[in-house]
């Protein structure tokens, strides 16, 4: 029997890798199961090549709970290690002093790996047991060893009498950490860390049903038998070609990735490269809803096929972290800081890898099916339009295939819509006025005056379309959009030909002295415009720049400064052309003249959508006197 001492540079690891990892010291036994999978797997590529003559066989990782004895064993059935392979893995711990690491890494928090940085994986096992056994036994024809260590610097190791192949691996579990010794809570890191392994991983026995022998009553119970509990899927979809899967392959990974989401993605794009990086991942397009924070990490984040995290942040371009899926990797640098993590040259390659792959998919998907992506255009949109306004090169790709509907139902592409529009919809100073509405229902009545004119109306309904609208009235030439209730459709696309008013500067003088002595609300600018005869005599407008800056700034920026929380502000726009004009002008009696501009000017706020509580019943109440 040899006693030792482990190689270190602090005098005690142990507490320092308690202190610095405690609030991941769930990451024990991903690290510990990650071990005894590369042993499994190194074992396989040497037999393979002849160096190991031993039979490879079907290999499985076992985790067993011994709550009783309070303690959790791991074992495999890999390459298992020599004395000599014990003393230079783990007895000499490649370590750069306690300081220097803290300082390095501490913004680096929860992130996953940082043991896996300094090759301490095994000695993520110190902060959950306050003593831990080896016993393995090397494929050559070496003796089984015995390695003990109480979580000090001193160990013992000595011969053990282990028949088989592989390593075990005995965590006493330390007082604070029982937790550990629960079925349940190993179930839930098996299957949160482990679940796609490519080895198989048995944790108990589960009872399954066989068929009922020939001749069985009906009312007879069916046979069953105790079985392995493999825990995980070692082929998971993302590990295979393309062309060996059917889109139910895909299907059915999803409801794997994704148990309680009923819903069926949209459709998937599967990446797979290895140069100048290696990666591989699928990532699915659910149907997405304007609520951009709820939809965020659910794209799951793995190396060699170890769950890592579901925070994708800097890897993943941030409009695509709507989506859903895998992505798997080995050169993502995943025990640093973040801010490092967004520096680094690979993660920026792979970022825009996978951006340009989108893209490419998206791109595709029009052109294959247009008729198909028009149908689920509504249900995308937002990650679309999110991307164009945060990543320069897909904004260039989405150009061609980014969606502008209409509030009848049809779709253009940007030019599209700019060749049908700009004969109708160029205004005196030849720039092509884009006119939209938000909401078709609350903007029905000035949608059918724009309709009436002969003026296409889109519908723009996401909660970041004032910042795409902003975008690309800078990237294009001679192009504004507006709203339908910006203006009126003359002052909003204004043609050669302007309309002559029937009063006189006096009478409008006159009309606007009437109008301010009803209309006390501050929140009205009151315009007089001359419009069609036939056009409404009052109209209720919100000013393009000052909506849109609000509406900017509500979402995030964009807007000038303090104008997310400034009231809302409309214009009043009075059609002098209109014959009740004329006759609230003309009417003798102040009481009369009063209630008509009142019932006018209620009329144009609940075509507006403004009318409500008192006011709304006081409207309703003055209209039944009126008709009696």
């Amino acid at each position: 029997m040899a006693t030792g001492k482990i190689n270190v540079s602090v005098d005690n690891i142990f507490p320092l890798i308690k202190k610095f990892l405690y609030s991941d010291h769930e990451i024990f036994l991903r690290e510990l199961i990650s071990n005894a999978t590369d042993a499994t797997l190194k074992l396989k590529h040497l037999s393979s090549i002849g160096e190991a003559k031993v039979e490879y066989g079907n290999p499985i990782i076992e985790i067993k709970v011994d709550k009783e004895g309070k303690k959790l064993h791991i074992i495999d059935q890999g390459l298992g290690m020599t004395e000599e392979e014990i003393k230079k893995y783990i007895n000499e711990v490649a370590f750069s002093g306690a300081e220097e690491f803290l300082d390095k890494y501490k913004d680096a928090g929860k992130e996953a790996g940082i043991i896996g940085h300094f090759g301490l994986g095994f000695y993520s096992a110190f902060m959950v047991a306050d003593k831990v056994e080896i016993i393995t036994k090397s494929f050559k024809d070496e003796p089984a060893v015995h390695w003990s260590c109480d979580g000090s610097p001193e160990f013992s190791l000595k011969e053990s009498d282990k028949k088989e192949r592989g390593t075990e691996i005995i965590l006493h579990i330390a007082e604070d950490s029982t937790e550990f010794l629960e079925e349940g809570r190993i179930s839930e890191l098996l299957k949160k860390y482990n679940k796609f392994m490519p080895i198989p991983i048995k944790f108990g026995t589960k009872t399954e049903t066989l068929p009922k022998p020939e001749g069985a009553k009906e009312e007879d119970p069916a046979p069953t038998k105790k079985v392995d509990n493999i825990i995980n899927n070692p082929n998971p979809a993302w590990t295979k070609q393309p062309a060996d899967l059917k889109d139910e392959d895909y299907k059915s990974f999803y409801r794997e990735l994704y148990p309680m989401q009923f819903e069926e993605p949209l459709f998937h794009i599967h990446l797979n490269v290895d140069y100048p990086f290696n990666l591989t991942g699928i990532l699915y397009f659910p149907k997405l809803t304007n609520d951009l924070s709820v939809q965020k990490d659910r794209i799951q984040l793995y190396q060699n096929q170890v769950f890592v995290t579901d925070n994708v942040e800097g890897i993943v371009p941030e409009f695509l972290t709507m989506l859903r899926g895998v992505i798997d990797s080995p050169d993502i640098p995943l025990n640093v800081s973040r801010s490092y993590l967004q520096a680094d040259g690979a993660v920026k390659k792979i970022s825009s890898y996978i951006t340009r792959k989108v893209a490419d998919k998206l791109n595709s998907l029009f052109k294959n099916n247009r008729e198909e992506f028009e149908a689920k255009w509504n249900d995308i949109k937002i990650v679309i339009e999110y991307g164009m306004l945060s990543e320069e090169k897909f904004f260039e790709k989405a150009d061609k295939f980014a969606l502008y509907p209409t509030v009848d139902g049809k779709f253009y592409t940007f030019d599209e819509m700019k060749e049908t529009l700009k004969e109708n919809q160029t205004d005196k100073d030849d720039k092509l006025v884009i006119l939209y509405a938000s909401d078709k229902e609350a903007q029905h009545s000035y949608i059918e005056a724009a309709k009436a004119k002969g003026y296409e109306v889109l519908l723009m309904d996401s909660p970041i379309i004032s910042h795409l609208m902003q975008k690309l009235e800078t990237t294009k030439e001679n192009l504004s959009f507006a709203r339908v209730d910006a203006d009126h459709l003359d002052n909003l696309i204004k043609k050669e030909d302007t309309q002559i008013s029937k009063l006189s500067d006096e009478e409008k003088e006159r009309l606007k002295t009437n109008l301010e002595e009803v209309i006390t609300d501050k929140g009205y600018t009151i315009q007089m415009e001359a419009m069609d005869s036939d056009a409404s005599p009052f109209i209720i407008t919100e000013p393009e720049f000052m909506r849109r800056m609000k509406e900017m700034q509500q979402t995030g920026g964009g807007g000038m400064f303090g104008m997310g929380n400034m009231p809302e502000m409309y214009n009043l726009i009075v059609n002098t052309n209109h014959e009740l004009i004329g006759e609230i002008l003309n009417t003798k009696t102040a009481k009369k003249r009063e209630r008509l501009i009142s019932q006018s000017l209620d009329l144009a706020r609940l075509s507006k959508g403004l009318l409500k509580g008192e006011e709304l019943t006081n409207f309703i109440k003055r209209s039944y006197e009126m008709v009696k």
